[in-house]
């Protein structure tokens, strides 16, 4: 279909030439907005599936003794909803902190509480203050953080960006359909002679619709595959860029091969907006005419 000629002498057409580019800015733009969609939600996902139902029990440096932490460690699993805990080692601890504080400032002496890591059954609720004040009774200044606390607002934060790129993605779809008539248009506008030649010969508007739909598809295609191709080398230099970072809870810039494969999707939609818009929009504007 791409190497079909058509009736029509598009290729003297000026009104189409900046089709391909409009369709390029819209398809590069829409790939990054979808990819970060992915990108978000591949991390709220790693956030609920390694935080929510989880605990985490700190003992200061001074009470941080062999006997407090079995006691603690004693208490809670003898705690209604709690079905595992483990103390961590100080080696892990120490490397849990380093994304946040640096190397250096853990090796200066800086005091690491003891961490006891606590998992909940599903759906349990545990009153992290309680709980809290009931460990301190038996070695105090013990303390309980609960990530659902402070993860539920990030999820929600998470959730709102992921809308908003979708919302985003179904603005630049519209500029496309509106890019598209109004070409579309310019082009029935210029080759208004030839269609009513086409007309009197005994052309039928679907016919005609047809030659519109794939001049559309051509320009759209070869402007989709340049902003699909735009679009793959940024995401590829953001996540070569993104290899030494490691950050506590900053999301991966890269993504996987069936995230790639469904990018697709974008250079795909736009060549068949651009073929039903031009299509849709040849009939209704010769359904008017005598």
């Amino acid at each position: 279909m791409l190497g079909r000629r058509t009736d029509l002498p598009f290729e003297r057409d000026q009104s189409t030439r900046f089709l391909p580019w409009i369709v390029a800015l819209m398809v590069f733009l829409g790939a990054l907005m979808f990819a970060g969609a992915l990108v978000v939600s591949d991390t709220i996902d790693s956030w609920d599936s390694t935080l929510t139902g989880r605990m985490t029990v700190q003992i200061p440096q001074s009470s941080a003794t062999d006997a407090a932490t079995v006691t603690l460690v004693t208490m809670l699993g003898a705690t209604p909803g709690v079905t595992g805990v483990r103390p961590v080692p100080t080696s892990e601890a120490r490397a849990l902190l380093i994304p946040w504080l640096g190397e250096e400032v853990i090796d200066s002496g800086l005091p690491i509480p003891a961490l006891i890591e606590v998992e909940l059954a599903a759906g349990a609720r545990l009153d992290s203050s309680l709980l809290a004040a009931r460990l301190s009774q038996s070695v105090p200044g013990t303390t309980v953080d609960d990530h659902r606390v402070w993860l539920s607002a990030l999820i929600n934060l998470g959730r709102t960006v992921e809308i908003l790129a979708f919302v985003i993605l179904g603005l630049i779809a519209s500029a496309a359909i509106v890019a598209v008539i109004f070409t579309t248009r310019s082009g029935l506008a210029v080759h208004a002679a030839i269609i009513e030649l086409l007309h009197q010969m005994g052309a039928h508007d679907t016919y005609i619709a047809g030659q519109f739909q794939i001049q559309a598809m051509k320009l759209s295609l070869r402007g989709g595959i340049a902003g699909a191709t735009a679009a793959a080398v940024v995401l590829l230099i953001f996540a070569w860029v993104g290899r030494g970072i490691d950050a506590a809870f900053l999301p991966p810039v890269t993504l996987t091969i069936a995230e790639w494969i469904a990018l697709l999707i974008v250079p795909a939609g736009a060549v068949a907006i651009a073929m039903l818009t031009a299509r849709l929009t040849v009939l209704r504007a010769l359904a008017r005419m005598p």
